[in-house]
Formats: structure tokens, C-alpha cells, sequence
């Protein structure tokens, strides 16, 4: 309790010596290297905070005791938290929290300060001057706003969408604060919000107001926060910057920005209000202190240090999405997977398989023309296209050391028994990261358009957007690069395709009439299966110029576009429109080369002569695949592997005997033969393949190194075979089926 021994639950700040004294032990504390401004704010803050100390040792040195701190490790970086007991109204909301961080623009979006909605601050580690007057990061986070108005703003805003995200919650998480207080502590990291305005001077000369502010920002237990800050009627926005004078129960319209004067100020009257008024069992309508007596005093977790600060702001966000991503109460779909696909960028930079400014552009927290890669002059089209395929590439990596960094943050099997769900999960991140670059998030369900081979990696042809865009009505290989992983995107950020919602329901639109329509539903891989149609080559290839010219000219809406690809200024392309000029009939699956799509080829399937076998139609002309990394499949065909496949069906394979009549339908005992003949080819070949694998066996007796399967041919192989285990299983029983009674 504090040196005037006020009676009553909340605590005034203890003496300014004894401050001064838990902050010196603070520092001297093995491992802390935060701010001496950092530790002064929150002093007022901390409840016995001798309690948290060591005795002093032969130098008359104190510490914090072993008791009191704890050394956490994150796939991120190390840090040094100090546990303490805390007034119960402290802390700051914390804007960067990533549940809410999609309600404001990203730096990483460049169409950003074209008149758009306004961004959150960007974070950068907090430099200060040591004692050889050199510069250096120490473990706190600063950021920059224009004014003071705006640092208010960002602070009302987050508690606003963090009430927001609180309804989904399946009880009244201020009543039970009220009621049972808070049982687990917050995280809070100190961060210092400067002012880029100069603040205005008084009558004396004097500024009217400081221009940098010192905050704790609760890294975990937003939510707790925001609710005690409720309770005591004051908000993180007043905790950070100032209280005013009539909430301290003092006449005037001035405001206290000292903690060290406003807190006891504030407790003080607390304490009266609690002596004044009745203990009410009904908490609901008890006065603000009766109200607030369990949250008192808190436990928090305060961060103090870590051996890497330039990283700070990646290992606190690393250390709470582990308690937060997988629930579903506290991210939404777009949150969760932005959280993932941070984790997995945060992990490649801390195991230096990334270089941290790339990792700051893939995870939104800088813009884009800060990458390595981009030149002066690009486009907001080829901006974004350079950031999206860059993540693409970083969640479906070819880097065996990459796709095991990605397994671990992710949690994912092994990547031959890689499960769709897995895959699904990392298009997810994919759009959802992507859509950082856009105006407004997008449902980031529609990134799965990928099958499971995808988790052999995504490799791209390396062809710029503009390039692949100009030839994209005659190179079968850029169109298709531009429709596998730039179509979905480009069309939901206008509101074109949607992901599927399961329902009818949400498939209405709004006719040119203005009449209510009910739209096909469809998926998002039959509408790009649409665009590949071969009737629609020209117009599909125009449309998708003509999304990246919207783009290019502010995100206007796009025109629509005649079947030569040609744009039609003035006719907004609409949802209806695409369902009509790309209609649901023509996005069927079309049929593949076997060769285009796995590792490994099966043997040629022997045909078995027929008496009755219908003539085979003569072939048409040979598709050309297009050697770009096919989205269902995720691999780039092998070239080998696909002149093979041409060559074997570049002629009809004719059965003996058939003399081109028309015959009627084989007979019972022709079908009965086939099969035998068809169970007998599996059983040999099964026993090839078990010859094969004994003799590859015999050229590898010890160790890893010579071994002649690679790992991805490997893979593939395991795959086939577990398909066609998990095929010949139902065939006992469809023999029974068909088979005269025991």
C-alpha cells in the first residue's frame, strides 16, 4: 500500500524513493535492458514492489528475485518478464493487437495515402543514446502519430472493435471481473507514441502538452484490460495521454498526464466512493468502486528485456498467438490466418532463412516498395503482385528446411501425409496476408483452390506482372500463371467471386434494374476453371487486364469487357455479369495427363481384346501444358515426363478383332474374363513392385547419404501406392456383390 495510508482497496503509488529504488533493482536485474522512461511510467503502478525484490548482496546491490522474473522463449526470441502485482486500471489497449488489426489500412497496401482511410502507426524498436553517445535498440517499441487527437483516436478504436469481437463470447466477461476478479495476468510491453506535431505553448511559454507519451500495452489480456478500465470509468486512451481533472473529482477542465500525480488522486477518491456506498449484492447496480474492488490489484507480466530487441515486437506477438490463434472466440477468420502467416514469417527470420525487412512487408508492417525487389517505377498492381507471390512461395515453399520451419509453426503433419485441411490452412494465410495490400479484406476462403500435391512447393516462372500480362491472349503458360494465383484475388477485392457460403442465401445480387437476383451457386475454382474455358481465352485474358487497370487508376470498379478482350468504359463489371459471360456450365473440371499431375507414372494400362469393344474415336490434337506450377497439384510438371505422355497418346491403341462395326454390349462372361485378367495384372504387378523395392534395398545396406530415391519421388510414390491400397480395399466386397450365393 502507499506511504498515506488511505483506507480502502486501491492502493496509492508508494513514495517516489521507493519507486526509484524497485527501479534501480529493475535494471540491475540480470538480462533487463529496457528504458529507465519505461520503468518510471509504471512505477506509480506497482503494489508493494518491495516485495519483488532480493536482499541486497555484498555491494549493496538488489535485484529482482528469482521468484519475480521469468525467461521466456519464443520461435521469435527470448525476453525477460518480471511479474508483479498492478493497479487494477493500468495498462494501454494496444492497437497492434491481431485480432483487431485488420479494421485499420496496412503500410502495406500502396494505394495507402491516396485519400484512403487512415492507417495504424507502423512499430519500430525504440532507439536511445547509451553512455559513449553511441545509438542503440533497447526492449521497448516506439511509434510516431501525427497529433494527439490521433494517438486518443487509435486507443478509442481498439476498444471499440475489441467490444465488438467481445459478443461472440459465451458470458459477461465485466461481471465476472465484477464478481470473481481477474484469476490470470496480463502481458504488457512499454512502448513510447511520439507526436510528429510540436505541441502548442501556454500563456508561460510552456507546452500545453508533452509530445512523446510512455504506455504499457497489453501483449496478452486485452480484452481484461478494456473491461477494468470500464469499470473504473476511465479509458486506455486517458491512461496513456492524460485524465482529466473532473474524473479525479477536481473542478476545471485541465488534464493530469503524470501518473505519479494522477493515480493517487485517482485511488483517493476510489476509497471515498467505497466508504460512501452500500455493499449491494446485486453488482450491477453498485457504485464504480464497490464495483471494482476484485480488480483492485492485478497480476501482470511486465516485459523487461531480451537479448535481440530489434525483434521485440515478433516475440511478444509470437508469444500470445499460441493462446489465441486456434480458439475461435478471440480471431476471426482473417485475423487467425494473418496470426499464422506471422508466425511462420517471425520463425524463418529468427532461424535467418528471411531477412527481417522482407518479413515486415510479407507480414504487413511495412510497405511494399521497401523490398529488395521493387523498383521505382512499379504499379500498385505490380507492387501487390510482387508481395502476394512472394508469400505464396514463402507458405508453399520447395526449401526442405523452409517446409520443416512451416510444418513447426503450423503444427502440420509430415509433409508426405499433408492433409487438405493443411493445405486449406496455408491458402488461407496466403489470401488472408494478401488482402493486406487491398482496400478491404476479403473472405480468405477463397485462396483454397489448391489440392494436397500442392505441398511439394509452388514454383513460378519469374516473368514480371506486366510481361505475363502482355502476352496472356497467346502464352498458354502466362495465362495460366495469371489465372492459378491472380485472378482470385484480383476478383474478390472488387467483390466479383466470393467464397462459397453454403447456402443460397447469400447468393443474391442486385440486377442493372435494380430487381433482386438469385445468382448460381458456384465455387471459386469453378468460376477460374470458367476463365480457362477455351471459348473464353480472349475475353478472360481482357478481363484480367482490365481488373489490374482498376487497380492502377484507385481501385475504381472495373469495366466490363467485350468477347476480343476489349474494354467497354462505363459498364461496371458486376458479380451477375461474370456469372454470365463466364457461366457456371463451362467451369466443369477438365480432364489432365496423368503425367502432368505426379512424380511418378504408373504402367501403361494394358488393353484387353474384345470381340465387342467399340472402335476408338480418332484423337484430337494434343493439349499444350503449360510448365508453370499447376494449382491443383502444386508441382511443376516434369518436361520428361509430359513428352512421354504425349508421345503414348498420340495414336489410338485398336483392339484385336475389331473390324469398326457397331456391336452391342459385351457379354456377362467377357466381363467376368476381364476381371480375372485385370485381378491377376494387379497381383503380378504387386509382386514387381515388392522385387523392385528388394533390390533398391540391396544398393543401400547402411547410412542415408547414397541412397538412389529421392525424397520428393519418394513422396509421390508413397501417395500413389496409398491410393490404390485405399482403392483395392472395396474391391473384396464388390466381388461379393456381384458373386452367385455360398
Amino acid at each position: 500500500m502507499g506511504d498515506s495510508a488511505t483506507e480502502g482497496p486501491f492502493p496509492l503509488p508508494v513514495s517516489e524513493a521507493r519507486q526509484s529504488a524497485w527501479i534501480q533493482a529493475v535494471l540491475a536485474t540480470e538480462g533487463v535492458n529496457l528504458p529507465r522512461g519505461a520503468l518510471e511510467n509504471v512505477a506509480p503502478f506497482i503494489v508493494d514492489p518491495e516485495d519483488t525484490l532480493s536482499e541486497a548482496d555484498a555491494n549493496g546491490v538488489r535485484t529482482l528475485k528469482g521468484s519475480a522474473v521469468r525467461r521466456l522463449r519464443t520461435d521469435a526470441g527470448d525476453m525477460v518478464v518480471a511479474v508483479v502485482r498492478m493497479h487494477g486500471v493500468g495498462g494501454v489497449l494496444w492497437g497492434h493487437n491481431e485480432r483487431i488489426s485488420s479494421i485499420w489500412r496496412s503500410t502495406a497496401d500502396p494505394s495507402v495515402g491516396q485519400g484512403t482511410e487512415r492507417t495504424l502507426a507502423p512499430i519500430r524498436p525504440w532507439k536511445g543514446v547509451v553512455g559513449d553517445g553511441s545509438e542503440t535498440c533497447l526492449a521497448a517499441l516506439e511509434s510516431v502519430v501525427p497529433d494527439r487527437q490521433a494517438l486518443m483516436m487509435n486507443a478509442e478504436d481498439a476498444a471499440n472493435a475489441l467490444m465488438r469481437r467481445d459478443r461472440v463470447r459465451p458470458y459477461d466477461l465485466e461481471e465476472d471481473l465484477v464478481l470473481n476478479g481477474q484469476q490470470e495476468p496480463g502481458m504488457y510491453v512499454p512502448q513510447q507514441v511520439r507526436l510528429a506535431e510540436t505541441p502548442e505553448n501556454d500563456s508561460d511559454g510552456n507546452p500545453m502538452y508533452p509530445s512523446a507519451y510512455w504506455g504499457w500495452m497489453a501483449v496478452r489480456g486485452n480484452n481484461r484490460t478494456q473491461k477494468r478500465q470500464s469499470i473504473y470509468r476511465l479509458s486506455s486512451g486517458e491512461v496513456l495521454s492524460g485524465v482529466p481533472a473532473e474524473k479525479l473529482g477536481r473542478d476545471g477542465d485541465d488534464v493530469v498526464f503524470d501518473p505519479r500525480v494522477w493515480l493517487p488522486q485517482f485511488s483517493a477518491l476510489l476509497n471515498r466512493e467505497h466508504a460512501e456506498a452500500e455493499d449491494d449484492p446485486d453488482s450491477a447496480n453498485g457504485s464504480r468502486a464497490r464495483r471494482a474492488a476484485a480488480i483492485a490489484v492485478v497480476d501482470a507480466h511486465l516485459v523487461i528485456g531480451t537479448p535481440t530487441p530489434q525483434r521485440l515486437f515478433r516475440i511478444v506477438q509470437m508469444n500470445n498467438r499460441r493462446d489465441h490463434v486456434h480458439p475461435p472466440l478471440d480471431f476471426d477468420s482473417t485475423n487467425r490466418s494473418r496470426a499464422l502467416g506471422r508466425s511462420v514469417l517471425g520463425m524463418y527470420v529468427a532461424q535467418r532463412v528471411m531477412d527481417e525487412k522482407t518479413a515486415e512487408v510479407l507480414s504487413g508492417l511495412a510497405p511494399v516498395r521497401e523490398l529488395p525487389d521493387a523498383s521505382p517505377g512499379m504499379t500498385v498492381s505490380e507492387l501487390r503482385d510482387l508481395r502476394s507471390m512472394k508469400l505464396l512461395q514463402e507458405l508453399f515453399p520447395t526449401d526442405p528446411h523452409k517446409r520443416h520451419l512451416l510444418r513447426r509453426a503450423l503444427s502440420e503433419n509430415q509433409p508426405s501425409q499433408l492433409k487438405a485441411a493443411e493445405i486449406h490452412q496455408r491458402a488461407r494465410t496466403w489470401s488472408a496476408l494478401t488482402s493486406e495490400s487491398y482496400p478491404k479484406p476479403w473472405n480468405p476462403r477463397v485462396g483454397q483452390v489448391f489440392g494436397t500435391k500442392a505441398r511439394e512447393g509452388v514454383v513460378l516462372s519469374g516473368r514480371g506482372l506486366r510481361d505475363l500480362l502482355a502476352v496472356a491472349d497467346s502464352d498458354d503458360a502466362a495465362f495460366e500463371e495469371l489465372v492459378a494465383y491472380r485472378a482470385v484475388h484480383w476478383l474478390a477485392s472488387f467483390g466479383i467471386i466470393e467464397a462459397d457460403r453454403g447456402s443460397l442465401d447469400g447468393q443474391e445480387a442486385v440486377g442493372d434494374a435494380g430487381e433482386s437476383v438469385r445468382r448460381s451457386r458456384r465455387t471459386v475454382v469453378n468460376c477460374l476453371q470458367a476463365l480457362r474455358h477455351e471459348k473464353s481465352r480472349m475475353m478472360a485474358a481482357g478481363l484480367l487486364k482490365a481488373l489490374v487497370a482498376a487497380m492502377d487508376d484507385g481501385d475504381r470498379r472495373p469495366w466490363q469487357v467485350g468477347p476480343s478482350g476489349k474494354e467497354m468504359p462505363g459498364r461496371e463489371m458486376t458479380a451477375l455479369w461474370f456469372d454470365t459471360e463466364f457461366p457456371k456450365e463451362t467451369g466443369g473440371k477438365p480432364r489432365r495427363a496423368k503425367a502432368a499431375t505426379t512424380a511418378v507414372v504408373p504402367p501403361a494400362r494394358t488393353v484387353v481384346p474384345s470381340r465387342t469393344a467399340l472402335p476408338m474415336p480418332a484423337p484430337g490434337p494434343t493439349p499444350v501444358t503449360s510448365p508453370v506450377t499447376s494449382p491443383e497439384t502444386g508441382l511443376r510438371p516434369d518436361p520428361g515426363v509430359q513428352e512421354a505422355a504425349a508421345s503414348e497418346g498420340s495414336g489410338p491403341v485398336a483392339p484385336d478383332g475389331a473390324d469398326g462395326g457397331i456391336a452391342g454390349p459385351p457379354s456377362p462372361e467377357a466381363l467376368v474374363t476381364r476381371l480375372e485378367e485385370r485381378i491377376r495384372e494387379v497381383h503380378t504387378a504387386s509382386g514387381g513392385v515388392e522385387d523392385a523395392l528388394a533390390e533398391l534395398a540391396a544398393l543401400c545396406p547402411g547410412g542415408t547419404a547414397a541412397r538412389p530415391l529421392g525424397r520428393e519421388r519418394a513422396d509421390a510414390a508413397v501417395r500413389l501406392l496409398n491410393q490404390t491400397l485405399s482403392r483395392l480395399r472395396k474391391l473384396p466386397e464388390r466381388v461379393e456383390d456381384v458373386a452367385a450365393p455360398a
